[in-house]
């Protein structure tokens, strides 16, 4: 099955890259896309639990889906996250 997430704090190709560098790690995800313009995480997956999965991961590294709270933790994680992007 494919999902599509909206994420917050997705401003570069550095937090694309970070993105999809994290969520391909997890078990049975698969063909993961990030569109920056669209703040749009999309993948593919098999169980319903595998999709929460991604959603928290997203969360964990910075990029709260937008019916998550987006707080301050979260901001300074995805800047992280988007600087580590960038340096690889």
């Amino acid at each position: 099955m494919k999902a599509s997430l909206i994420v917050q704090n997705l401003k570069c190709g550095g937090c694309a890259k970070t993105i999809i560098d994290k969520i391909s790690e997890l078990k049975h995800i698969s063909n993961v896309q990030v569109h920056v313009e669209s703040s749009t995480v999309s993948f593919e997956y098999t169980d319903l639990d595998e999709a929460i999965s991604v959603k928290n991961k997203l969360q964990k590294i910075g990029y709260p889906s937008v019916d998550m709270e987006n707080t301050t933790m979260s901001m300074l994680k995805s800047y992280v996250s988007c600087a580590t992007g960038k340096m690889r």
